[in-house]
């Protein structure tokens, strides 16, 4: 093997998706981002204020987990990096100095409450997940996952593991069509006419005569399907093997099933855990499955070009849909009580993933058709 693979073999997942986590963790930490305002006090002063009587059970295990998995990742990646004997403490301390920052921003936002109680909840489960990464470190079981990454994918797989890794989150946000990631023009028209209201530029602005109607159900199905497909084809692009490839597959979509069942649960009930999953849905993810299935043979390069190929046709499908009927009943759901630090986090992710993942493929594209021609 060539220096550069074993370079390339050194970047780990773990760095991008703990900028992610970390882009995360302020959104939640800061949501709604309004009505900013100075009390006239240091923003240090609940670091000195005494610790309630009573926590409750489910604010604790928030705090905790919130930061678990950022201790984690920083671990790991610290490690990857070459700073194995701080890599421990190097975690604990950037995941406490963001905690730091994050409740000390809070002390101008009205709807939120700076807590010397959640920094130090946060600051433990930044160490409880550090403790874990160092302990899978020494048990070998992280090199068991750089061996394994090795065998399946390519050196260069870091984007699409950290765009895949991310994909069942962004799901977890009920969509217009199931696995439909992406619906931003109804919103995003909407936005730029109320900015432009009352000013000249409002007359530049094309807005449509009729309303977007629901889509018939083979659109749907084709909908479904690409949703379905992207991430196949995604892994396709750095998983080395057909054989590979078809376990991965059936996976993703498995995946893709039991989130939605998943994120039903959440915003409508247990007893709404399927309704979503109607004739068109079911047929659209039977034909991703054949579609799949078929794909295995592809090149690398091919699977990059048809993943980027379903993601315009899929946003272009999707985007001429209307938001969900229950879009008002699940945010009212998902903001209200325990969900409120969530609903952002996981709607931005719906929202952004498959734009994220469509500037990856450009650029792994573009690379590839750099170097072909050197």
């Amino acid at each position: 093997m060539s220096s550069r693979e074993n370079s390339d073999l050194q970047k780990s997942v773990a760095l991008p998706l703990a900028s992610a986590l970390v882009c995360l963790i302020v959104y939640a930490s800061l949501y709604p981002f309004a009505d900013w305002r100075d009390q006239g006090i240091s923003p240090l002063t609940y670091l000195t204020a005494p610790w309630p009587q009573y926590l409750v059970g489910f604010d604790v295990a928030v705090n905790v987990a919130g930061y678990a998995p950022l201790g984690f990742l920083l671990t790991l990646a610290f490690v990857r990096s070459g700073r194995t004997a701080w890599a421990l403490t190097l975690a604990v301390l950037v995941a406490a100095a963001l905690s730091l920052c994050m409740e000390t921003l809070q002390s101008y936002l009205p709807s939120r409450i700076p807590s010397n109680v959640d920094l130090a909840l946060n600051t433990l489960g930044a160490w409880l997940g550090a403790c874990t990464a160092w302990a899978l470190e020494k048990l070998g079981v992280v090199g068991g996952w750089s061996r394994f990454r090795a065998r399946w994918f390519a050196p260069d797989a870091r984007g699409a593991l950290a765009l895949l890794l991310l994909w069942p989150v962004a799901l977890l946000f009920p969509a217009p069509v199931p696995m439909g990631l992406g619906q931003v023009f109804e919103r995003l028209e909407t936005a730029l006419a109320d900015a432009l209201a009352d000013t000249p530029f409002i007359d530049w602005l094309p807005l449509r005569d009729i309303e977007l109607q629901p889509l018939v159900p083979g659109v749907e199905l084709v909908c479904v399907a690409l949703g379905a497909l992207i991430p196949c084809l995604l892994g396709y692009g750095v998983i080395r093997t057909a054989r590979q490839r078809a376990l991965f597959s059936l996976v993703m979509l498995a995946v893709g099933v039991g989130v939605s069942a998943l994120s039903a649960v959440l915003s409508y009930g247990p007893e709404h855990a399927w309704a979503w999953l109607d004739a068109p849905v079911r047929a659209g993810l039977g034909l991703a499955a054949v579609v799949a299935l078929l794909l295995l043979p592809l090149s690398r390069r091919a699977a990059a070009a048809f993943a980027l190929l379903a993601l315009a046709a899929h946003l272009s499908l999707l985007n001429q849909a209307p938001a969900s009927a229950y879009f008002a009943q699940t945010l009212q759901t998902w903001e209200q009580g325990r969900f409120i630090r969530f609903h952002g986090v996981v709607q931005w992710l719906g929202w952004l993933w498959p734009y994220a993942a469509l500037l990856y493929l450009l650029a792994r594209l573009s690379e590839s058709t750099d170097a072909t021609h050197q």
